[in-house]
Formats: structure tokens, sequence, C-alpha cells
């Protein structure tokens, strides 16, 4: 018998509607047995940690993050909103990594959010020019679905005042020409001419970027537009990462479909979905439908308050036939649709596929309205939002579409008593990866600036720990391993130096994970209780 770990005298909680126990007892990458079971099977080569009071649950699941894209941006010029509010001090932080950098490399800077600067606009060429007078930059926004290119960035893209509109993308013009705001998939004239990174340094990136999830309680995290910054590459990054035990996380790995995506290709070479793979699980596309509602690309049947209804990326026959091909492929879709309009748009497209349906998903489904979310459940559709939207963006969501607009968005309490099981995620680097930061926001339904937006739609702290843990293993298909702690199921645990489901939301807000196991690895140990992530 194979040395395991006993986690007894805190409080262990198994699952949604369950009740709490005091101990658990894992052996052999599993949950052997909890309770009064767990501490008369745990034996003298079991080792065993006391809890002293701290609360146990199954390890967090990040249904819907950029894994690769974030552990790349860590070393990219960081001008979120926490950061830089203020156009000066992004240029600033601009200038300072252009004086480290060599002349004609390129710059990439990410997180600004431009109604969160002084001068709520987006900073111009011009003024990156002068920041930057001898790198091609490019600054991406917060959302991802547009950035700023300096005319250096232009120039090697080959983009001038002739170049057209590609279709479901906008290149930014003023009245002296181009203002280097690219938008959507305008985007891909710039990031096709960007450097490419080479393997060792995506499995770098992937190995920094799960180390950090890992502190805070993930062991399953995804990967949702899986070559979009190195193509097939990727791939190869990720199985090198897990061939070389620096995978950190059960990863979902979403390969994107639009046709500048890595999916035909993948297909080509004989990749086909499979969703049991205990940690390299690739099942799913990612088409995207619209944008972003902060950036007013996220396209509405009705109007932004300073005008437009956004940006569909694909005419509806196009998004249809790219759905069609891929769900008689046999993959689960993963669809970003995030305004009403563009919800219906790949609604209707899902209704028409043919049975069965995968567990076909719409992403982020913010402003998904009544009639919408009635035929979801009929379709067996799936809701994947991301609550942290409204903390970090909810107070720009006010700005362009008003209180009562902005009250409905990602309608959490709605989807979980309709039966939607909704999971939780961040799609980080859009928002921080904290959960805690999460948690607070679905139970409180806070901005960053403390406005409450749908008061009516805050969960329990239950509700709450249930989407981040057993709705997004079912997002996933992977239900029945994982997301619960009983006994057969697997050893992803999580233990939390604050009570998530007994303290105030703003003690969580500030709460700290102390162990992470996936599998009965031990993947974080803030305390150093464990020696090189062993149990015995």
């Amino acid at each position: 018998m194979t040395s395991g770990l006993l986690l007894h005298g805190g409080r262990v909680w198994t699952g949604s509607g369950a009740p709490l126990t005091d101990a658990v007892l894992l052996r052999d990458g599993v949950v052997t047995a909890l309770g009064e079971d767990a501490l008369a099977a745990a034996g003298p080569e079991d080792r065993r940690l006391d809890l002293e009071g701290r609360l146990a649950t199954p390890a967090l699941d990040e249904a819907h993050m950029h894994l690769l894209p974030y552990g790349l941006g860590l070393v990219e010029v960081n001008l979120r909103p926490d950061q830089v509010r203020t156009l000066d001090a992004l240029l600033t932080r601009i200038a300072d990594a252009a004086a480290a950098t060599p002349k004609g490399a390129w710059l990439i800077g990410r997180g600004y959010d431009h109604t969160a600067l002084d001068v709520a606009r987006h900073p111009t060429a011009a003024e990156l020019d002068r920041a930057a007078p001898n790198n091609p930059v490019f600054i991406k926004r917060t959302c991802g679905h547009m950035g700023v290119a300096n005319a250096a960035a232009m120039r090697i893209a080959g983009v001038g005042h002739n170049t057209p509109d590609p279709e479901g993308g906008v290149i930014g013009r003023g009245p002296r020409g181009l203002t280097g705001l690219f938008q959507e998939r305008a985007m891909r004239l710039i990031l096709d001419v960007t450097p490419v990174p080479d393997e060792a340094a995506m499995v770098t990136a992937i190995e920094a970027a799960g180390r950090n999830l890992a502190s805070f309680g993930f062991a399953s995290a995804s990967d949702m537009n899986v070559g979009m910054t190195a193509g097939l590459a990727e791939l190869a990054a990720y199985r090198r990462a897990l061939a070389e035990d620096r995978l950190q996380q059960r990863m979902w790995l979403v390969l994107s479909a639009n046709p500048e995506g890595i999916a035909e290709a993948a297909w080509a070479e004989g990749l086909r979905p499979d969703v049991t793979d205990p940690m390299l699980a690739c099942g799913a596309v990612k088409v995207f439908a619209d944008g972003s509602a902060g950036g007013m690309t996220a396209a509405f049947m009705d109007p932004y308050l300073p005008g437009g209804t956004g940006v569909f990326c694909f005419p509806e026959e196009t998004m249809h036939g790219l759905l069609a091909l891929w769900h008689g492929r046999g993959f689960a879709l993963n669809i970003h649709a995030i305004g009403d309009a563009a919800i219906e748009q790949v609604l209707k497209g899902m209704e028409d596929l043919p049975d069965p349906r995968p567990r076909h998903r719409i992403e982020h489904a913010g402003w998904a309205n009544r009639h919408q979310r009635r035929r979801m459940l009929a379709a067996g559709v799936l809701p994947v939002p991301q609550p942290i939207f409204l903390y970090e963006f909810g107070d720009s969501y006010i700005d362009v579409l008003g209180p009562e607009r902005a009250n409905a968005c990602y309608p959490m309490r709605t989807f979980v008593e309709e039966g939607h099981n909704p999971s939780a995620s961040s799609d980080c680097p859009v928002s921080t990866v904290d959960p805690f930061v999460n948690f607070f926001t679905m139970r409180t339904r806070q901005t960053s600036r403390g406005r409450v937006l749908g008061a009516g739609e805050t969960l329990t702290a239950e509700q709450a720990l249930h989407a981040y843990t057993s709705a997004g293993a079912f997002a996933r298909f992977a239900e029945t391993r994982r997301g619960t702690l009983a006994p057969g199921m697997d050893a992803d645990v999580a233990v939390f130096d604050t009570d998530l489901l007994e303290a105030s939301p703003e003690a969580v807000k500030g709460a700290r994970c102390d162990l992470t196991i996936r599998g009965g690895q031990v993947i974080h140990d803030r305390h150093g209780v464990f020696a090189n992530g062993a149990l015995g």
C-alpha cells in the first residue's frame, strides 16, 4: 500500500448540498475516504496534516482563460488599470520599456482600459511614437479585442491609409489619417507580424502561469484560443510541458477555429476531439461572434449610448457554416458571444445542428435575454460567464449601455435558478485570475468603484464555490472525476486560510490559498509543509 495524505481537523466541503465533514484521505491519486471513514482508514504510512480549522474544498477549475498568453504576458509591459490610470503613466511605462529594449525590437503591452484613463480615450499612434521612437509598439486593451499600434508597427504590417477593413474588423481612422487603433479581426494585421515565441519560451510561460494559478487553488485551467499566438507550435509546447512535468494544471485546450486559426490544420494532421485525457483534454473549438461590451464591439440589438451596435465577426451564413463543420467533426463548440445580437446569431446556429449535441457552450453570454436563456436550456447549451467583469468593467458598462442594461449583465443567480449550471471564470489575462475577487463579485455584484449592478443576481457563498468547482468540471465533461470530493474522485484539493463559506465577502476578497493538490501531488505549498511536492 502506498502512502497517502490525511487532511483532518478542519472543515471539508465536498460539494454543493452535501454535508461538510472534518477529514479526507487521499491515496494513489484519488479520494479514498471521508470523515470518520478517513480517520479509520489512515494508517501509519500516511502523512497527516492538521487543518487547524481551515477550509478544504475541491480544487478550483478555471473554465475560461488563456493560460499561454497569460504566461507570455508576464513579461509584457503591464498596463492594467490597477497599475495605470493616466495617459501620461501609460506612456511613461512604454518609454521606460523602450529605454531597456534594443533599437528595432518589438514592445508589446497589455491591459490598458481607455475608459479608466484620465483622458477617456485610446492612446494614439503618434503618442506611442513619441514614447518609443525607435521601436515598433503594439498595446492591447484589457479585453484583448482591440489595441493600438505605432507608426513603425503599421509600416512593418504594411498597413496604410488605403488598407481596407478586413471582414469582422475595424482599422481606426480619424481626420488626420490612421489613429493606430485596430479592433477585432483587424488586430491580425499587426499580430501576424509580431515575433513568435519559440517552444522553449512557451513552455516556460506555461509553467510560470501554472504556478501562479496553483497559488490561488487551481488544479484545472483552460486555454481558450489555442493557436493564435504561435500556431500549431502551441500544441507542441503543451505536450513538452507535460512530458517535462512542468504542466501544473489539468488543461482544457480549445482550438481557434476562426479561418486564421489552427483548427483546420490540426484536423488535417490527425488531431481528433478528446475530452477524456486527464491532463491535456482537447475536445473543443472556439469561434468569435463579437467583441467586448466595454470596447463597444460586442454586438447588441439596441445601440450603445454613444451610438453603434457593435461588430459581428462573421456574417450569419459563415458563422453557421463554422458551427456545422466542427459539430459534424465531433468537437464541442465553445463560442464567444457577449451581446444579445451575437448570442442570437450563435444560438440559432446551434439550434439547427443535428443531435447529439456534445455540450456546446456560449462563452461569456453576458446579455443573454430571457427568451435566449430558455432556448439555451432546451438545446443543452451552457453559459460560461465571467462575474469578475462586473468588478473590473462594470462602470464602463454603465457608461456605454446605461444603468438598466448594465444591471442585466452576467445574471448569475438567474442562470442558477433556471438550471443552467454556470461556471465561474476570469478570461485571464483579460481580468485578474484571482478567484477571491471573483468570489467577492459573485456575492456582492460590486464594481471596483463600489457601485452595485443587479443586486438580485448575487450568489450565496456555496453557489459561488460550486461555480468554481463542480460547474467548471461539468463544462469540460469531467464531472465524474473532478469538482466534488467523494471516494474514487481525483485527489484535487485546495486549502484556504479563510473560510470561503462563512467569511464576509470583504474578508474573502483578501483570502489566500495555503495548499493546492492535483492528483495527490502538491503543486502549491504556501507554508512549505511538504518537500518537493511529496506527500510521504
